[in-house]
């Protein structure tokens, strides 16, 4: 493996952030292949962040800082954070002795003028800088700084960026009432987004992450409303007679197919993004739900049971004709087209309990990814097509997992109160 050396000053002006640009030394990435049978988990330290004007001394806010960092990387899957408990947390230490093959070393100070933040990944083997940035801007932007290292991190180990700055959007009747919410990865802020009091389902956030789409009853009909995020202004756009359900983003985020039961049949109708009809998708053949678009626009995979049961179509939109992709399965929903474009996630009845499936956009490699006991329904993909998140319910419970793109390393999600379910992934911000 050959390292890197690579520092660089950003500055950009953002939000009363400034940040200041200038490339020292770049070179090839490291780009590990972490889908290989035989790898192993990387093993990094990230001890406490130093406070400059206290130099070797330990603070709360550089413990805060070194945790964030060390969790938003450990939630990759590929990355094991050495526990900063086994060495006291000092940046001077021995780190092959601890076991350590990469460092991530920040150090900060604070003045009226704001707060400077300096990070580094290293690698310990080689003795060599992989990367290194240097943050200045407001003390309360010291999260989003962090973030943003973690996945150039990410980025330099693998060839693609991280994902730590994505947040999910979620159902649940933590107030009683199923209402959607938003929340970080970490599970560090979560925010309620509606506040209908009533029956919020399906949330749809767009592809630049500024809207969020749904459906609410709280008018007596399940109409489908747009919320602008940043201002909270929420309208309807869809107040149609019956069903306004599950809609679906374009990737370019101008249009959206949703399912409208106006005429009486359940079927799929491509909107404008202000909920003007453009034209109907499906006629009058079964109940037609659960659109998703290809990540190149090109195709729609949805929810039909014209053969009789729940199967999943794909369709053609320049063409207009679908075709049958799942035939195993009596009960198969909820399609979720990964970002890569290689797989689709789907929602399956197997030996009586809902599991999650993989199957490739042809029909080829079908596969079952969950195994254990309960119902695993709504997957969803990660931006970086290694992650899905879905809802699996035990014991009249639901919870939000995430799980590897292979079907390992199930771990939960959000430890809040309530059942949480219909996650869905944000794209990477901005």
């Amino acid at each position: 493996m050959r390292s890197v050396y690579f520092y660089i000053t950003i500055c950009v002006m953002t939000a009363g952030i400034l940040l200041s640009t200038s490339a020292v030394e770049a070179g090839k990435r490291v780009n590990l292949d972490i889908t290989a049978a035989s790898f192993r988990k990387l093993p990094i330290a990230v001890p406490y962040f130093e406070d400059k004007k206290q130099p070797g001394r330990t603070s709360a806010s550089g413990r805060t800082m070194a945790d964030i960092a060390s969790r938003a990387l450990e939630f990759h899957g590929f990355i094991d954070i050495v526990d900063p408990g086994s060495y006291g947390g000092k940046q001077a230490t021995e780190w092959d002795t601890v076991g350590a093959d990469f460092t991530i070393l920040g150090t900060y100070s604070v003045s009226k003028k704001g707060l400077v933040l300096e990070l580094r990944f290293n690698d310990v083997h080689e003795g060599r800088m992989l990367l290194g940035r240097r943050y200045k801007g407001d003390w309360k932007n010291r999260r989003k700084f962090v973030l943003k290292f973690c996945d150039e991190v990410v980025e330099r180990l693998t060839g693609k960026p991280g994902i730590s700055t994505t947040q999910i959007a979620f159902v649940s009747d933590a107030t009683g009432k199923k209402e959607i919410y938003l929340g970080d990865i970490l599970g560090d802020h979560i925010r309620q987004v509606t506040k209908h009091n009533h029956l919020a389902v399906s949330p749809r956030l767009s592809p630049d992450n500024k809207k969020l789409a749904y459906t609410s009853y709280h008018r007596g009909n399940p109409n489908l409303y747009l919320t602008n995020l940043a201002t909270t202004n929420t309208r309807a756009i869809s107040r149609r007679s019956g069903l306004n359900m599950a809609p679906a983003w374009s990737p370019n985020g101008k249009r959206l197919v949703t399912t409208l039961s106006k005429d009486g049949n359940p079927d799929l109708y491509l909107l404008q993004s202000d909920g003007s009809i453009i034209k109907r998708l499906t006629a009058n053949a079964g109940i037609n739900v659960s659109p998703n678009y290809s990540p190149d626009g090109k195709e729609l995979a949805f929810v039909s049971d014209r053969s009789g049961q729940p199967q999943i179509y794909i369709m053609n939109m320049r063409a207009g004709t679908s075709r049958r992709l799942t035939y195993q399965g009596l009960e198969n929903t909820t399609p979720d087209w990964s970002p890569d474009g290689q797989w689709i996630a789907y929602t399956g009845r197997a030996n009586g309990q809902y599991h999650i499936f993989k199957i490739r956009p042809d029909g080829s490699g079908m596969e079952q990814l969950t195994k254990t006991w309960g119902d695993h329904e709504s997957p969803n993909w990660s931006p970086d097509s290694r992650q899905i998140v879905f809802s699996r319910k035990r014991n009249d419970s639901s919870k939000l997992i995430v799980m590897s793109h292979s079907g390992k390393g199930l771990k939960p999600l959000f430890t809040i109160k309530g059942n949480q379910t219909s996650p869905q992934w944000s794209n990477r911000i901005k």
